[in-house]
């Protein structure tokens, strides 16, 4: 069987792929997803599960993204069931970019509620961005049980997916506004901020509630 130069490049860009040296992925990423071919698509779903650097599973995305979605839906479909935290979470991620509404059923309420961190903030991302029409209060609410969780950037994500939800929010943030632990109530009076006024910007948001929650005064924000 003769090798043609494609078939030569092909291999080299799939070996890349595997380099020791970050750069040499990052190119490798790049090539495939210049020149999309279906025997690529496993091996960048499988690198994405595996891949430390952060620069290079970027490229690795772009270059699903690349290719067909009827080639990488069912991949990346399998990946969020996955045990290993980093390919659930980048495996979201890519679904949330392609944006194709055949993966919603796969947003499950336990990706939303995962116990890693990034898992939750990729499933929240994706849910927002492929949520059907009709859907999105149930999401709302699911997303609700979620407030005060986590640190910063955390609480930022989830801020964040809520508000981009719209006014379907309101009610499951009244809510939490009286939830017994503090922090749930000041992440929630925090996004109504948000919702109200997205340019107050979340660190703001949250000091002021923060504020109103040490007051005494847990409703008062929602009013």
């Amino acid at each position: 069987m003769t090798i043609t130069s494609q078939d030569a490049d092909a291999l080299r860009a799939l070996r890349g792929l595997e380099d020791g040296r970050s750069s040499v992925r990052l190119r490798a990423a790049l090539a495939v997803g210049t020149t999309p071919d279906p025997r690529f698509v496993d091996k960048l779903v499988e690198r994405c599960a595996l891949e430390p650097e952060f620069f290079v599973r970027d490229a690795l995305t772009w270059a699903l993204i690349r290719h067909p979605v009827s080639m990488t839906l069912p991949g990346l479909l399998g990946e969020v069931r996955s045990e290993r935290a980093q390919a659930r979470s980048q495996a979201l991620h890519t679904l949330s970019k392609i944006g194709d509404r055949q993966a919603w059923p796969a947003i499950t309420r336990t990706l939303l509620t995962d116990a890693d961190d990034e898992v939750a903030r990729s499933a929240w991302r994706a849910a927002v961005a492929l949520v059907p029409e009709g859907e999105e209060s149930g999401l709302a609410t699911v997303l609700a049980t979620q407030l005060g969780r986590g640190g910063r950037e955390t609480r930022m994500s989830l801020s964040r997916a809520l508000v981009a939800l719209g006014e379907v929010v309101v009610p499951a943030l009244r809510a939490a506004t009286t939830a017994p632990d503090p922090r749930i109530r000041a992440h929630a009076l925090a996004t109504q901020r948000l919702l109200r006024d997205p340019d107050s910007g979340f660190e703001f948001a949250l000091e002021e509630a923060k504020r109103v929650v040490a007051l005494g005064s847990p409703g008062q924000e929602g009013r």
